[in-house]
């Protein structure tokens, strides 16, 4: 297709890996319906029908169940696009899209043919704190209905999971790596890196807005994320999909956070089980163990 054609032209899947939180979904895929430029597809890819709720007799909706797992979901999903679709999105479960996020982001491809990722910028990340509501992440989007006047594209060592869109012919034959079971934790970064590994571009843009409201129903235990929080970035630098000086800042950052305010820790954070998860990533790393998909055991 002609890269100038693109936003005109181009057909467009959203996708969606879900488990366990079938009432904030409906909502968020609901609020895909104000975006100025509609995707022609909606999947959903979750394991059981108590994920999903009515979402399977929604027109343009198609709902697919597969094993539990982040990137296994997203796996199984990207077979099930079709082979003439140019863009591939994909969105947490808990992310609120500006209305113009999709036009935004086709404006970017269109801005550099070598761009083959779009990740955007989020307004406010429940991730970092107790969450927002559904209301709160609707209000905060009200109160940004102009966009930024210059669309500033940054290259980025790798997309922002909850917001992320791909270019399908810069991905084909990609998959995200199930080794990093669970919530995944840097299978983003990982995807990311095997785009750059290909020569294509990953870029953050200023005008593909968004909330994450950072939903904290679903998610993984304590020790299992403090697990991934040491060796998944580990296991990427092996891979060299992530650079070892930006594993490293990564792994540290995360271990004193969680050592620091193991002392008082926030009532919507497990600290002491992240710890503990740390410190098995850590003998598992000196006794030369890079396993990630241990974390599904701890």
């Amino acid at each position: 297709m002609n890269q100038t054609s693109l936003s005109k032209n181009s057909r467009i899947c959203v996708i969606f890996a879900t488990r366990g939180r079938a009432e904030i979904l409906g909502k968020v895929v609901a609020f895909v319906d104000l975006q100025t430029v509609k995707p022609d597809l909606i999947i959903v890819s979750c394991v059981s029908d108590a994920d999903v709720g009515d979402l399977p007799v929604r027109p343009g909706v198609s709902v697919i169940k597969g094993r539990p797992g982040l990137a296994a979901q997203r796996n199984h999903a990207l077979h099930h696009v079709p082979d003439d679709f140019d863009v591939v999105i994909f969105m947490d479960d808990d992310f609120l899209m500006h209305s113009m996020w999709i036009s935004e982001v086709l404006r970017a491809f269109d801005s550099d043919p070598a761009i083959a990722c779009v990740t955007g910028t989020v307004l406010a990340d429940g991730i970092h704190g107790p969450g927002y509501s559904y209301e709160e992440a609707r209000a905060v989007l009200a109160r940004t209905s102009d966009l930024p006047e210059k669309l500033i594209v940054v290259p980025t060592g790798g997309p922002y999971g909850c917001n992320m869109a791909f270019r399908s012919r810069s991905i084909a034959g990609l998959r995200f790596d199930e080794r990093l079971v669970l919530y995944g934790w840097q299978e983003d970064r990982d995807f990311g890196g095997q785009i750059w590994n290909r020569g294509g571009l990953v870029v953050r843009i200023n005008t593909a807005l968004g909330v994450h409201l950072g939903v904290k129903r679903g998610r993984v235990s304590g020790r299992k994320l403090g697990y991934s929080q040491v060796i998944n970035p580990l296991y990427l630098v092996k891979k060299k999909t992530m650079p070892l000086r930006d594993a490293l800042p990564h792994v540290v950052r995360n271990v004193v956070a969680n050592i620091v305010r193991s002392i008082a820790p926030e009532p919507w954070v497990d600290r002491r089980g992240r710890l503990s998860g740390n410190l098995i990533g850590f003998w598992d790393f000196l006794r030369g163990r890079l396993t990630p998909e241990r974390a599904e055991r701890l």
